[in-house]
């Protein structure tokens, strides 16, 4: 184990500048303005979501209910079919599950060797969210790659390539008749035989809402752990080991992969519910200091610098 995770006297805790626990490290001018920047970034976030979220659900007219493509539209098919049509959706299959029982492995392992503290780390947190969305993943590119084959094999009846596959009706590939009361009845049936795309329901949507968490939380943890800790650590003389090495580039590595080869749509106004993520986090880190006397697992999220709302 010594290869994965070095020796115990290389482990690095930043130097506790004031104890945590105390009213005087609370009530302060410092965290007033971090708690207004967090106030702010929720509200925001919230705001976003609750906009464009609400434009997804389908409007009722009469007794039927339609829903048009909005920028928040997901589809089912775009949860599991990869970007080129040249590529079988069994390749992006195998990609997650090798993607998600690799990353397990690793999560259980830095678990078995460093106990339940590493929850204690936005890079844990992010690991295991990206753990979740390839497990998930896996599990809808299973079901995609059974109705695929289902559609290959002609078990679906009404199997429509082409534009069908995109919930395009055509009517000029429709028989046309002198008769225009047979030509309507010809097409009022036909229409009822194309497949229509459907929307994707709530795991879907759920997938989606973790990838695009993923691709902010990855971003962030793995930019402040090569580009600023790591640097730190250096001049400081500590040895990385492979488990740290590993795991601050693999889930970078993975989701990338999946990046290139999903049809994924990235909503940007989603990337609201990555602020929400880490705010989470950050208010998770003052619950626990507020009641515990312990050090931040990350300097710049000590509040008893004058330096603190700038990071924040």
């Amino acid at each position: 184990m010594g290869f994965l995770t070095g020796s115990h006297k290389d482990s690095w805790q930043p130097i506790m500048t004031a104890k945590t626990n105390t009213h005087s490290y609370w009530l302060n001018w410092r965290v007033l303005l971090c708690s207004i920047w967090i106030l702010v970034s929720v509200m925001l976030s919230s705001l976003l979501l609750w906009k464009y979220e609400r434009l997804r659900k389908p409007e009722t007219n009469g007794s039927r209910e339609t829903q048009k493509e909005t920028s928040a539209t997901l589809y089912e098919d775009e949860t599991w079919r990869p970007c080129l049509k040249g590529i079988h959706p069994a390749w992006l299959m195998a990609f997650r599950v090798l993607a998600f029982f690799s990353l397990l492995v690793l999560l259980i392992i830095n678990s078995i060797v460093d106990g339940g503290s590493i929850f204690y780390y936005y890079t844990q947190w992010t690991f295991t969210s990206i753990t979740i969305y390839f497990g998930l993943g896996s599990l809808l590119s299973i079901h995609g790659c059974y109705q695929h084959h289902k559609k290959a094999t002609g078990d679906k009846v009404g199997n429509v390539e082409g534009d069908a596959e995109q919930g395009i009706y055509d009517s000029s590939a429709l028989p046309q008749s002198s008769n225009n009361l047979s030509d309507q009845d010809k097409s009022l049936r036909a229409s009822k035989e194309v497949v229509i795309r459907q929307h994707a329901g709530i795991w879907g949507y759920t997938f989606q809402i973790i990838f695009q968490i993923n691709a902010g939380a990855v971003m962030l943890t793995d930019c402040v752990f090569w580009f600023i800790i790591v640097p730190f650590l250096t001049i400081k003389d500590y040895n990385l080991n492979f488990l740290i090495v590993i795991m601050h580039s693999i889930n970078a590595v993975f989701l990338i992969g999946d990046t290139a080869l999903n049809c994924l749509r990235f909503p940007w106004f989603r990337i609201g519910y990555f602020c929400q993520w880490t705010i989470v986090y950050v208010i998770f880190q003052w619950m626990v200091h507020a009641c515990i006397n312990i050090w931040w697992p990350y300097p710049f999220l000590d509040l008893s610098s004058s330096y603190a709302p700038l990071w924040y």
